[in-house]
């Protein structure tokens, strides 16, 4: 689940989710805009593996326990910005 293994491929596994969602945040961004932007770039770059709300919700989460990733006025974005 977190990690790819035999069952789950490597851009469904949480961490391969997590790392598209580091790297489409180039700026910060609302929860909302970046759900859509990881459902665009998904339907076009591997639409035979499309994620649902609530794996994004998890790749968000595991990443903010990591500190990779906080919040600030509604905007979520990088630590390091």
């Amino acid at each position: 689940m977190i990690l790819p293994t035999k069952h789950v491929r490597a851009e469904r596994a949480l961490i391969g989710v997590g790392a598209e969602l580091l790297e489409l945040l180039r700026e910060p961004m609302t929860v909302s805009r970046l759900w859509n932007e990881i459902r665009d770039r998904r339907s076009v770059a591997s639409p035979d593996a499309p994620i649902d709300y609530n794996w994004f919700i998890l790749a968000l989460d595991l990443l903010y326990m990591m500190g990779a990733i906080h919040s600030k006025h509604g905007t979520v974005m990088k630590a390091d910005q």
